[in-house]
């Protein structure tokens, strides 16, 4: 019998995470978990040579080899730049806050 190892696949999604455990021999992929896990077949919007990957939050390539108990994840494409939200977020808060800072001048 040869050994095997126990990973978690993860694909998050906006109302949910995706959580798929599979097992695999020892000297498996990142490519090869995401491939047993079925995740391609149920999203198929996943494109191994666009999404980024990553075990542990630390982003591999999918030849990485794994370990038991490894998480490995597909991060989705940001729909906004996460910069330019908080810009959008501040000029909010000083528009609505209008008014406060005069209190204080007097």
């Amino acid at each position: 019998m040869s050994e095997t190892i126990s990973i978690e696949v993860v694909y998050p999604l906006p109302q949910k995470q995706e959580i798929f455990t599979v097992r695999l021999p020892v000297g498996a992929t990142v490519r090869q978990a995401i491939e047993a896990s079925g995740v391609q077949q149920k999203y198929p919007e996943i494109d191994l040579a666009k999404n980024k990957l990553g075990v542990f939050a630390k982003l591999v390539k999918p030849d990485v080899l794994l370990r038991d108990k490894d998480r490995v994840e597909i991060y989705r494409p940001l729909i906004a730049d996460p910069k330019e939200v908080r810009k959008q977020r501040a000029a909010e808060g000083k528009v609505m806050k209008k008014g406060a800072g005069e209190a204080d001048n007097e």
